[in-house]
């Protein structure tokens, strides 16, 4: 499905890009300073890198918790949205949140502080994100467009995010929850009072699906190709996510002479990159057909650990603001990537549920590990040290996954994937054809692919 002007006439298209913006919005606005607002002597709490993994770790747990309640839920509700409306609501109740509560308890009691946050900060964010991304993926199977495209309205929502708060943050720092709660506000109206009822199905498909019953989402845990993916994800995303999140903002804007030009230009930069990885997001699906889903999911691990490594070897700004824009690539190629996959190999009604445990879980349980002891590792030698054994580990991490992520026409247990036009039928009688013996092996829908998603 190649992008034409005829998907700003689906209604759920448009409902969804829209959510997808807010939510993106009202996240990056203060999410793309946090880590710099936490560790700020001037304009922050001055928190050292061990509270700030204290904090991450804490977040991940109570994250992994609301993210497997989100899934297990939402594959029983379809297309239902009062997750979404939930979500929508702590968004809007952001700033009143973190001025009046999280702020003076983080700098008065840092215990109860991060306790009170792990209560809030997840539904609204941190699991929600997850959540969101799971209906969207959902919804454009249901209504016949790619995801990727609606993906990429929430890239340009934070790269707005983004640029607004680089000027907000050097003003107030409170300003960016305020404006998160203005995004929010919106998005809950959007969940509201925008209905998507009347938007015709994509063949094949039904906007009430088969809900899975509590024993099939069970026995997701019981797949060995599941707990592959679980390994996959934590040794490369999480120590992206460690590097990218908890260590690279701060190590960035200290390349400069003074920290609120560090700051500013880190907000630009960081606007800009998104506004690629929108246009990145809307690419790689093309990409996808033409070298196959699996490719895709080596090519963004191996994007990683050359931009981790790129910031070990190198402290110019100019060219670690070069390698900041790897960015944009790799977060399409292995968030794109790695739904494909899922909707791929794993039963289709079960997609909220696999997304959410097999990636989005198991990145916040390795946070959950990890942070901390990370965080002390950063205290101890230094940004640049920690860059290289994390680039280490990411690299071994492509490596194992070279050998174990199945190729695109084994176990088609979901919706099969065809890369070429004129290799439709046969990639379809593949797919039949070419299944492993394993044990997350299901029933396969005999039916050719009607489209490629």
């Amino acid at each position: 499905m190649s992008f034409n002007l005829k998907v700003f006439r689906n209604g759920a298209y448009l409902q969804s890009s829209a959510t997808l913006l807010l939510f993106f919005g009202s996240w990056g606005v203060w999410w793309s300073f946090f880590q710099i607002w936490l560790t700020s002597e001037e304009s922050g709490l001055g928190l050292n890198g061990e509270q700030v993994g204290t904090l991450y770790a804490a977040n991940s747990f109570a994250t992994l918790v609301v993210m497997f309640l989100y899934g297990t839920i939402q594959d029983r509700l379809g297309l239902k949205r009062q997750l979404v409306i939930l979500a929508s609501l702590a968004m809007a109740c952001t700033a009143p949140f973190v001025i009046f509560v999280y702020e003076p308890l983080l700098r008065n009691n840092f215990a109860i502080g991060v306790f009170v946050g792990i209560l809030f900060l997840p539904i609204g964010y941190t699991a929600a994100a997850g959540l969101l991304e799971a209906v969207s993926e959902r919804m454009s199977r249901t209504y016949g467009f790619e995801y990727g495209q609606a993906r990429s309205w929430g890239s340009l929502g934070y790269a707005v995010a983004a640029l607004l708060a680089s000027f907000l943050f050097t003003v107030d720092p409170m300003l960016n929850f305020v404006a998160g709660s203005v995004f929010g506000v919106i998005c809950l109206l959007v969940q509201l009072f925008w209905r998507t009822d009347r938007v015709p199905l994509a063949p094949g498909h039904s906007d009430h699906p088969k809900t899975p019953s509590f024993t099939e989402m069970a026995a997701v845990l019981k797949m060995k190709s599941v707990w592959q993916i679980v390994i996959i994800v934590i040794c490369s995303w999480t120590f992206y996510n460690l590097y990218d999140q908890q260590m690279f903002p701060d190590f960035y804007t200290h390349l400069f002479a003074e920290e609120e030009a560090g700051q500013r230009t880190y907000g630009v930069l960081n606007s800009i990159q998104v506004f690629v990885e929108a246009g990145c997001m809307m690419l790689v699906p093309i990409l996808m057909r033409k070298v196959g889903v699996r490719n895709i999911l080596l090519l963004g691990i191996a994007v990683m650990a050359l931009r981790i490594l790129g910031s070990a070897v190198f402290d110019d700004p100019v060219i670690v603001s070069g390698v900041k824009m790897m960015h944009a690539i790799e977060v399409p190629l292995f968030i794109l990537g790695i739904f494909r996959y899922i909707t791929l190999h794993f039963p289709a009604n079960l997609s909220a549920t696999m997304y959410l445990v097999a990636f989005e879980v198991s990145a916040q349980v390795g946070n959950m590990l990890l942070a901390r002891p990370f965080g002390a590792v950063r205290d101890a030698i230094g940004y640049q040290p920690t860059f290289y054994i994390i680039s280490a580990l990411v690299l071994g991490a492509g490596i194992w996954a070279l050998f174990v992520l199945k190729r695109d026409d084994q176990q088609v247990v979901g919706d099969p994937f065809v890369r070429d036009p004129w290799r439709k039928t046969r990639g379809a009688a593949d797919s039949r054809g070419s299944v492993d013996q394993d044990d997350s092996a299901g029933p396969l829908d005999e039916a050719p692919p009607e489209r490629v998603d």
